[in-house]
């Protein structure tokens, strides 16, 4: 049975459309993120499962159960806010127990949670402070204990790292995705970050102005995208999506008429050439210290290459970029749409 399941779940203010058609579903135990850039409807989507914000229609059910309508109170769900949400007065122990004691859990059962749940996010020898006295990681580790000790089967959490640094994110994530397993919890995840998305998930829906672009997993949206703005968000650099049209270039990049086609090709599948491939100059680098982002430009078109080591470029270069038909992705100019029926060829 799936823990959540939307069915085109629409949300509209007035005149204005924030999220339309929405269907989904998430397995007991899954950890699903919700992708996408600022405005796409994502924390919209979260807030109407969590009811917070009312559905305009559509249904949405929740272990089976009808939820479309149904208070917060009754979903069963924790859920983890971007501002943590921590009451400045209250040190970290009575802010963790908060909810338990709004709904009267007996106290020993509260200090039996505390107890184990402080532990498991290493706030143990915190529990006496306040808010103001701790790190930006160790609040976030707060307002996670404070949603596990409900012991509530589902947890939503809407950009819970956006305001820590990127090392700290990236312990956070760690911890955060060792908890969900250790506690089989499912959680639905709201961010516009695609390494947070790739490194945690299981099941990625990457959202696209109010409407779902594509779901999977994350092997499925960056080996498999299907459209032009999969493509493009997934993926670091994104992937080249390059004008075929023959004549343009110096060799045909399809077996067929191109002219209706783009070739995407990421980055770190492209190779730079002294023989063989696309006439082309480098003009950039960026080195990053495993490898270099190297910007070079066909004809008028400039096209990302990722190269291990070290790549200097002090003027404009002329060399030659090749790849192998296995790397290439061939989308519908006109829809973005994915085509897998063109044979694309080695360059």
């Amino acid at each position: 049975m799936s823990a959540i399941e939307l069915q085109d779940i629409s949300k509209k203010w007035g005149d204005t459309t924030a999220v339309s058609g929405v269907s989904f579903k998430v397995e007991e135990g899954t950890f699903a993120v919700l992708l996408g850039p600022s405005g796409c409807g994502k924390s919209t989507s979260l807030r109407m499962i969590s009811g917070l914000e009312d559905i305009s229609a559509g249904e949405l059910t929740i272990g089976g159960v009808d939820m479309t309508s149904a208070p917060p109170a009754d979903r069963n769900l924790s859920m983890v806010f971007q501002n943590y949400a921590l009451f400045p007065h209250l040190s970290v122990e009575e802010n963790i127990l908060f909810g338990l004691k709004v709904r009267k859990t007996p106290k020993a059962v509260q200090q039996q949670r505390l107890g184990r749940v402080a532990e498991q996010v290493g706030l143990h020898n915190l529990l006496d402070r306040k808010p103001a006295q701790l790190s930006g990681g160790q609040r976030q580790r707060v307002a996670l204990a404070r949603a596990i000790i409900a012991e509530n089967p589902i947890c939503l959490m809407d950009e819970p790292l956006s305001n820590l640094d990127a090392k700290l994110r990236h312990v956070m994530r760690v911890e955060i995705r060792a908890l969900q397993q250790r506690l089989k919890m499912t959680v639905i995840y709201v961010t516009h970050d695609q390494a947070e998305a790739m490194s945690m998930a299981d099941k990625v829906i990457l959202m696209r102005e109010g409407r779902i672009e594509q779901e999977g997993t994350p092997d499925e949206l960056y080996n498999k995208p299907a459209t032009t703005f999969s493509a493009a968000f997934i993926g670091t650099p994104p992937m080249n999506l390059i004008d075929s049209v023959k004549g343009e270039i110096s060799s045909p990049l399809l077996t067929c008429s191109s002219d209706d086609f783009l070739v995407g090709v990421r980055p770190e599948d492209i190779k730079l050439s002294d023989s063989t491939g696309l006439d082309a100059e480098l003009i950039s680098a960026d080195y990053l210290g495993a490898d270099t982002v190297v910007t070079a430009k066909v004809n008028q078109q400039e096209i990302l290459v990722r190269t291990p080591g070290r790549v200097t470029i002090t003027k404009p270069t002329l060399t030659k970029l090749s790849w192998s038909k296995e790397d290439v992705h061939i989308f519908e100019r006109s829809t973005g749409k994915r085509i897998d029926g063109i044979q694309a060829l080695d360059i």
